[in-house]
């Protein structure tokens, strides 16, 4: 990681489906590798039944796009 990325920094994504696209810096994932970019990557996950939620359902989660995807954009 060449770069020095972090949350709050606009980047634009270099491959994959959104290719071409300018976001904001939401959550980063140093560990992994990859950062959780504003309205990118929004997936829905499906949540059984428990004691705290006896309803269940579905819940949006932000999946990381890897941080060799991404180009900060210039000032």
């Amino acid at each position: 990681m060449a770069q020095n990325l972090k949350t709050g920094d606009t980047v634009k994504i270099l491959s994959g489906d959104n290719k071409g696209k300018t976001a904001k810096i939401v959550k980063m994932d140093r560990r992994a590798g990859k950062a959780m970019l504003e309205g990118i990557g929004v997936r829905e996950r499906h949540i059984g039944k428990t004691a705290y939620n006896p309803q269940g359902g579905k819940k949006s989660i932000h999946v990381g796009i890897d941080l060799s995807n991404l180009k900060k954009e210039g000032k």
